[in-house]
């Protein structure tokens, strides 16, 4: 059984959604995928998605990115985290897991999160250029801050097992040292949105040494203290230097 991982396949785009459709029926029977958010905006379009997946693989889990919560693109949106739960319902209609799962010695858990504008504060570019600004709506009061929070509580219980592996997987990234060097400082003002430090916290928490994450669509493998991260973003049509535009093995037994 392999354990594979994408981030940001953006299936709004048709050509991100014919590599999809185009994915081996065969091949991937034996295989578990991390699926690292950011599938689509639209509820239909992101359940016809996570069906395709699901009937490719012997199990999908799926963590919401931002995109996946945009409201206004479906008819009784609500507020973002009612568009939450109607993500998590079509996940499971879907045949795909939002849960934490294991089987015998491996134990995979998806990190929810935002950002809390822990890796610095926005400005106001960032303000007027960033979508989740106007296409992600909040009950009246709450800040980012507090989002957050509310994400990472419903994470549950966030303690090492002695008997398994554990993988962990977000979409947001959950400290910012993991933007490479590369990336040219005109791109970093967007650091603000990027995730939040005290993800790593419970990152950490739970024991794993490995965890996949997704949002900045540069893809990465790197260690930090003693943990793995990767990033593997398939990312826009047009992001072809920063992106793998396939599938990729991170686990294997």
């Amino acid at each position: 059984m392999r354990v594979l991982a994408v981030s940001d396949i953006h299936i709004d785009h048709p050509e991100n959604l014919a590599w999809l459709r185009g994915l081996s029926r065969v091949d991937h029977r034996d295989d578990v995928l991390l699926l690292a958010g950011d599938v689509a905006s639209a509820l239909p379009l992101l359940g016809h998605g996570l069906e395709l997946l699901a009937s490719r693989f012997r199990t999908v889990l799926f963590v919401p990115g931002n995109h996946d919560l945009w409201v206004g693109v479906d008819d009784g949106d609500g507020d973002s985290f009612a568009k939450f739960r109607a993500v998590e319902r079509v996940a499971g209609e879907s045949g795909v897991s939002t849960r934490a799962w294991r089987e015998g010695g491996l134990r995979i858990v998806p990190l929810l999160g935002w950002y809390d504008f822990s890796f610095g504060e926005p400005d106001s570019r960032l303000r007027l250029s960033w979508m989740d600004f106007r296409a992600c709506r909040w009950p009246e009061g709450l800040d980012e801050w507090e989002v957050t929070s509310a994400f990472l509580r419903m994470n549950g219980p966030l303690r090492p097992v002695a008997d398994a592996t554990t993988l962990t997987f977000s979409h947001f990234l959950p400290r910012i040292d993991l933007i490479p060097e590369r990336i040219p400082a005109t791109w970093r003002f967007i650091d603000p949105v990027l995730g939040s430090r005290r993800m790593d916290e419970q990152v950490r928490a739970l024991g794993g040494s490995l965890h996949v994450y997704g949002h900045s669509h540069v893809n990465q493998h790197t260690e930090r203290d003693g943990v793995t991260y990767v990033n593997n973003a398939f990312g826009y049509p047009r992001e072809q230097r920063i992106a793998r535009k396939d599938l990729l093995c991170v686990y294997e037994t």
